[in-house]
């Protein structure tokens, strides 16, 4: 049993093993069986548990005991020897001392009493003993705080790690239930080290022909450096006008995306972390990581689970909805997709690439209006991923489906992008099948402008309807696209302050300033509580914040008494 396994131990054993000193067995050499540390280490555990120390003053307590004596430490001296103290306990084959000799006991501790376990080497090796007495003194600290809960009369079992909670509302630095309360804390992507997306089938069925050429050539590759470059430097400027605004910024983890992994259903290389809107959406105090279908995308979630764990930490929910196997089942393999009118044709008959085989969705074909939730069923999002959804955040929340005019249908924020309490941005290419609803509720529904984005600007994974891909600061501010003058003069004439930021370039990867971020934590804002709508046979459930500026529920019921207050 030895874990050195240089020419020169293994000699000196099989000599003493000739000699007839010792017989070596076939034995893992950190066995708790044989490893004396492991007896030292639970006798301590166990000692230090039975007293839950709250702070060092108790811990000085007793140790000495109230009346002087041994407190805790009172079973005497451990000691933990090798068979008859000989063999290479005591020296090795220089001569000079052999594997350590592990001792425990007691020493004086500074009030007099009996001190923490000390461990020794023959010889003395003071810095095992530090070692031990860290790992004590480490239980100590894990332990008081769920100790200091504890009632005198009714004394727990302390935990070894501290108990996670959920906090009051104002707590949790995850809050968020629309797309327009004052943004205060906010994740941005990353576009270092992304890579093309293979051509596989859902891919192409996401895609325009024009593109497929670039997707042939370098899929699995790199997208082209020197636009990549620039990509990057305008996020980070993005970031910098965010913080500038007040706004708290977090980013995922740099990834290496370019390792090829292979899973029983397939094999991919990565793609990028540029898009966390795709993959993670705020409810209320919930994070919700998607399913998404991009098999490409399948390991996307790992750049940013270091933020999620520690926003759960800190008292954030979260759920991971189901991973889909990404089998060949899930697409239908002889999609047909060649021209515009195909997809039309086959977008009207419901029909998509992605098939009802297991639950997907991407988190960007959902879009918040406080208690209701609205989705598209699209290339990446099924039918059985919104009833998860529905089932999911049930029944605090409503999921309703809605539809659209759409040939490419994939994420609802670059058609129907909601920026404030009834008041929507509704693509006047992709008209809503449902707008009548929202007219009779008292939405405001806004056509933008054609955008102005040049032809033979490279959009490989999106439309030129980014202009209308905007994030809302709060009811007042948005940050839109520099180069978009005619979208600038709409918000003005909405009474809507525009920050203006160039990222024509990080546009290219397949997203606007909605896509390239997650809102964790917007302000609530305190407004008139309306329960529902009521309008002809639509009963459709409402936002606190869908009616500001009103100044009591008299006026409110004056201006819209179909509304039922809650």
């Amino acid at each position: 049993m030895t874990q050195h396994t240089s020419r020169l131990w293994k000699g000196y054993f099989t000599k003493k093993e000739s000699d007839g000193v010792l017989h070596q067995m076939t034995w893992h050499p950190q066995s708790p069986d044989l490893n004396p540390i492991e007896m030292v280490w639970d006798e301590s555990d166990g000692r230090v548990k039975e007293k839950q120390p709250t702070s060092a003053q108790h811990m000085a307590h007793w140790r000495s005991g109230p009346t002087g004596g041994q407190g805790p430490w009172r079973s005497g001296p451990l000691e933990v020897r090798a068979p008859g103290g000989q063999g290479p306990w005591r020296s090795g084959p220089t001569g000079g001392q052999g594997p350590l000799e592990v001792r425990a006991h007691w020493r004086s501790g500074p009030t007099g009493g009996q001190g923490p376990l000390e461990v020794r080497a023959p010889g003395h090796v003071p810095c095992l003993g530090r070692a031990v007495t860290g790992w004590v003194q480490g239980v100590f600290q894990r332990t008081s705080s769920s100790a200091a809960a504890a009632s005198a009369a009714q004394p727990q079992r302390a935990l070894e790690e501290d108990a996670v909670t959920e906090p009051a509302q104002q707590e949790c630095p995850v809050c968020a239930y629309n797309e327009w309360d004052p943004l205060e804390e906010v994740i941005v992507g990353r576009a270092e080290n992304a890579r093309v997306p293979p051509f596989t089938v859902e891919v192409k069925a996401n895609t325009y022909e024009k593109h497929w050429p670039f997707y042939q050539k370098y899929g699995g590759q790199t997208f082209p450096e020197d636009h990549l470059k620039k990509a990057v430097a305008e996020i980070e400027e993005m970031c910098n006008i965010l913080r500038m605004e007040g706004v708290t910024v977090q980013r995922p983890e740099p990834m290496d995306w370019s390792f090829e992994y292979k899973t029983p259903d397939f094999n991919s290389t990565g793609m990028y972390a540029a898009m966390p809107r795709d993959i993670l959406m705020v409810v209320g105090n919930e994070i919700i990581e998607a399913p998404m279908a991009w098999r490409s995308r399948f390991f996307e979630y790992r750049a940013y689970r270091p933020l999620i764990k520690e926003y759960f930490r800190k008292g954030a929910k979260w759920t991971t909805a189901p991973k889909p196997t990404m089998s060949d089942e899930l697409y239908d393999q002889e999609y047909p997709i060649r021209t515009v009118e195909d997809r039309h044709k086959l977008a009207a008959q419901g029909k998509f690439v992605t098939t009802e085989h297991e639950p997907c969705f991407d988190a960007a074909d959902f879009i918040r209006a406080g208690r209701d939730l609205f989705v598209q069923r699209s290339q990446v999002t099924n039918y059985m991923g919104i009833e998860w959804m529905r089932r999911h955040l049930a029944p605090d929340y409503k999921v309703h489906i809605i539809s659209f005019k759409d040939p490419n249908p994939m994420h609802i924020d670059a058609t129907f992008n909601i920026i404030g309490p009834g008041l929507v941005l509704s693509n006047p290419d992709r008209p809503c099948r449902q707008v009548e609803m929202f007219e009779k509720a008292g939405w405001t529904v806004v056509k933008p402008p054609t955008p102005l984005i040049p032809d033979d600007h490279p959009l490989w994974m999106s439309s030129k309807w980014l202009s209308m891909n905007v994030l809302m600061l709060d009811p007042k501010r948005v940050m839109c696209d520099a180069n978009e003058h005619t979208i600038h003069k709409m918000f003005e004439d909405l009474g809507i302050k525009t920050i203006k930021v160039n990222i024509r370039h990080a546009n290219s990867l397949g997203g606007g300033f909605h896509c390239w971020t997650t809102d964790v934590r917007r302000h609530l804002l305190q407004v008139i509580k309306v329960s529902r709508l009521t309008f002809g046979n639509l009963n459709l459930q409402l936002p606190p914040q869908m009616f500001y500026g009103i100044k009591d529920q008299r006026e409110l019921s004056t201006l819209a008494p179909e509304l039922v207050l809650g």
